[in-house]
């Protein structure tokens, strides 16, 4: 099946669902230029609690679905409330807890792709 739609305006709709259930220190890691690359974006969230994380991760699920018809290829990390992978080949949505983001420090280990850091929403 051909999509209608690129990789920036899946990663725009998943920092829409991350948006909608108030994921805090949103940042898009543009690696479309970096070679060894996996994919074309990173989104990285956190969440205050692991019941948040859980909510992000669904919402972003929910909006891919309804305005894209797409749903992640893999997701991991549901069961523990830490850190949610989902897995959309093009895009890669990371959701942590605020502690753990902190540990994996994943902003630092792709430092040489474009960053992009959204605001947060009150």
């Amino acid at each position: 099946m051909i999509k209608d739609f690129d990789s920036q305006t899946l990663c725009d709709k998943i920092v829409e669902g991350m948006q909608e259930n108030k994921a805090k220190d949103i940042v898009v890691l543009d690696l479309r230029e970096i070679r060894s690359a996996v994919c074309d974006f990173f989104v990285i969230c956190s969440g205050e609690s692991s019941t948040q994380v859980e909510g992000i991760s669904s919402s972003v699920t929910r909006i891919t679905r309804k305005d894209l018809k797409e749903k992640p290829w893999h997701i991991e990390g549901k069961t523990n409330g830490e850190w949610v992978l989902l897995d959309y080949v093009s895009v890669v949505a990371h959701i942590f807890y605020k502690d753990v983001r902190n540990f994996y420090d994943l902003e630092d280990l792709w430092s040489d792709a474009k960053r992009k850091d959204i605001p947060n929403l009150n």
